[in-house]
């Protein structure tokens, strides 16, 4: 079948949205994905290597806070949504659109076994005229270099065969302003055909595609916001540090400087970046700038001033403990949030587990409070710790406490009556603005 016919043909199916979609990776930015092409109606087949994950679907039930459970009770009554362990399935769709994790190996390389995985199961079953679609954030190359290349062991031509682009998730968790569908979508594609076939279908449901030159740029893209952020993260928290040591309060700082209306964009600090996003993607620059024998001075200092918020958090603690007369060893403290920002139950790379590893290093017997995350589940972060589950928070385990430490600031947590019944509170989140003889802040 020529170029053309091939490209003619899919392009009418998802402009008459008889395609059928395939997402692989159902969390975070798959989930929310998935339903939005079916409630347009437009077939949707999940696949996930979570049974968990498929059987919750079945039920129509959401695991993702901020999703509302109706959404997936109606796309599964639909029929336009069903979910599969089963990626044998992978000839079914007439659209892949990958969305499953890019984390680094333990020496901040890229760990791209989850791109490579997902791949050699849609080469099993690559057919002709499909479009595969990569969401994962990656170095520039991987869609051309890596998928490409694997997909085309089986023979098939990328731009002849099948249709290859990349176009970045850009989810924000929790944001109440922006949704899927409402934030603008990139797209590049490996050729032009590729790109107008993947522009195509994330029109059907995104308000606006924007398109760049290559998947190579799309890349880049999403890594320049990135680092964008993780950059200006550091560098407030940094004056946050410096600050402090002046006796001047970043929180009056920001509040003022965040006045004037042009040239200035505020960013918060915190006790560490988290996310799936910030403390990793920007190093994956790092990693393809040293293949090209660069260095980036700017993305590796950011990531040492993040990396070390949590020791200073715990300074602070010290400071304020060695000042009522109690060392850190033996202190019964308490964390308000796992999660690694408010309102969410995310906690990939939350620095609240770095900061509780460290703590319970020194001896300190740990609580924590989160209303979004019920029990501390294994992960990378947290591989050998012990099982902690949420704390109620009520005045009696509030005041048995020698301090409470906010590193997340969700809007359900009562912060008077932390404030009216905790010796000390290590305010890392800006929440108590008015000087008061028990909090610190941090």
């Amino acid at each position: 079948m020529k170029n053309s016919t091939c490209k003619r043909i899919l392009l009418s199916k998802i402009q008459n949205s008889e395609a059928t979609v395939g997402i692989i990776g159902l969390g975070y930015v798959g989930l929310p994905l998935a339903l939005a092409f079916a409630e347009k109606d437009i077939k949707v087949i999940g696949f996930d290597i979570d049974s968990k994950k498929i059987k919750a679907l079945d039920r129509g039930e959401s695991y993702i806070s901020y999703i509302n459970a109706s959404r997936v009770k109606q796309a599964a009554k639909s029929k336009n949504l069903s979910a599969t362990t089963d990626f044998s399935r992978l000839d079914e769709p007439d659209v892949i659109i990958i969305c499953v994790p890019t984390p680094l190996t333990p020496q901040r390389d890229p760990d791209m076994s989850y791109i490579i995985k997902t791949t050699e199961q849609i080469k099993k079953c690559l057919r002709t005229g499909q479009l595969v679609t990569l969401e994962s954030t990656t170095y520039p190359g991987t869609t051309e270099e890596l998928v490409k290349n694997m997909l085309e062991e089986t023979g098939l031509i990328c731009g002849r065969d099948f249709y290859l682009a990349f176009s970045p998730e850009r989810e924000d968790p929790g944001n109440k302003n922006y949704s899927t569908t409402t934030i603008p979508k990139i797209v590049g594609g490996f050729d032009t055909a590729s790109g107008d076939l993947a522009q195509a279908i994330y029109e059907k449901v995104i308000q606006k595609t924007v398109r760049v030159k290559n998947a190579r740029t799309a890349e880049a893209v999403k890594l320049t916001e990135n680092i964008f952020r993780a950059i200006n993260i550091a560098m407030v928290n940094e004056l946050k540090v410096i600050y402090e040591r002046m006796n001047i309060d970043i929180w009056d700082v920001l509040d003022a400087a965040s006045t004037k209306p042009f040239g200035f964009m505020r960013f918060n600090p915190g006790p560490g970046w988290g996310g799936h996003c910030i403390p990793l993607d920007p190093f994956y620059l790092s990693w393809k700038a040293r293949e090209c024998g660069m260095e980036t001075k700017f993305i590796e200092l950011a990531g040492e001033i993040n990396r070390h918020m949590p020791e200073y958090i715990i300074k602070r603690l010290q400071y304020a403990l060695n000042k009522r007369g109690k060392s850190v060893k033996g202190s019964r403290l308490m964390l308000i949030g796992l999660a690694y920002k408010k309102d969410i139950n995310d906690d990939r790379e939350s620095p609240a587990y770095r900061i509780i590893s460290l703590l319970m290093s020194m001896g300190a017997k740990i609580l924590y409070h989160d209303p979004f995350i019920p029990k501390i589940k294994r992960k990378r972060q947290w591989p050998v710790g012990p099982e902690l589950k949420s704390q109620p928070l009520t005045s009696k385990i509030i005041a048995a406490q020698d301090a409470i430490l906010i590193t997340t600031d969700h809007t359900a947590v009562d912060y008077n009556l932390i404030a009216e019944h905790a010796k000390l509170i290590i305010d890392s989140r800006g929440v108590y603005r008015k000087p008061m003889t028990n909090v610190v802040k941090a």
